[in-house]
């Protein structure tokens, strides 16, 4: 959204508005090449309205990041309560982490591909996000198969690690790219026929 510079806004609304701008400024130079200077005249404000908001650069960074974070865990939920259905289930899973891969809109590349992972904030941050992740999966696996929850948390890892490192393998594939859902439905594929084997503790009547 771009409104000229002195354009008064909600304070809320001018948030959002800069943390957008900000976004996409991080995810095309990264945070070491980003300037607040190139943020500020980007959102069309001020360099003293931009510091009122966030009042150094990693302060904007890590609510970036957050707002990344919630997204992801957001729709890995959604994907785990769509159905009962596990096989159905691993699926939407998958689809759901392949399309906030394939977004462009969204935060993966702030998540998954930071420059600035040294920073303590930052990998604390990331750290917490694949340990959500793999604990909802987690939560899953042990209802249905009473599991112990260490070896479904395990399991869980494995299949968040999984989701990770393929989707990002064929974000990154030359293109023509197959199409998301092809991609995502063939390592969901891979994901069901082993996590399937694992017996449920209380099957279907």
């Amino acid at each position: 959204m771009e409104t000229a510079r002195g354009t008064r806004l909600p304070r809320e609304q001018r948030r959002e508005q800069v943390m957008s701008v900000a976004r996409q400024v991080f995810v095309e130079r990264g945070y070491h090449s980003a300037g607040m200077d190139e943020i500020a005249e980007a959102a069309g404000v001020s360099k003293p309205v931009l510091y009122q908001h966030f009042p150094s650069k990693l302060e904007l960074y890590l609510a970036l990041l957050d707002g990344g974070i919630a997204e992801l865990l957001s729709s890995s939920d959604t994907a785990l309560r769509s159905t009962t259905d596990n096989k159905e289930r691993v699926q939407a899973t998958m689809r759901a982490y392949f399309s906030f891969v394939a977004d462009r809109n969204s935060a993966y590349r702030l998540v998954f591909e930071s420059d600035v992972m040294n920073e303590s904030a930052v990998r604390e941050r990331v750290d917490r996000a694949h340990e959500a992740i793999a604990a909802k999966i987690a939560d899953v696996i042990s209802a249905d198969t009473g599991l112990r929850l260490e070896q479904a948390m395990l399991l869980g890892s494995g299949l968040q690690g999984l989701a990770q490192v393929a989707a990002t393998r064929w974000l990154y594939s030359p293109e023509p790219r197959m199409p998301i859902d092809e991609a995502a439905d063939l390592v969901s594929a891979l994901a069901w026929r082993g996590i399937r084997s694992f017996p449920l503790s209380h099957p279907p009547e």
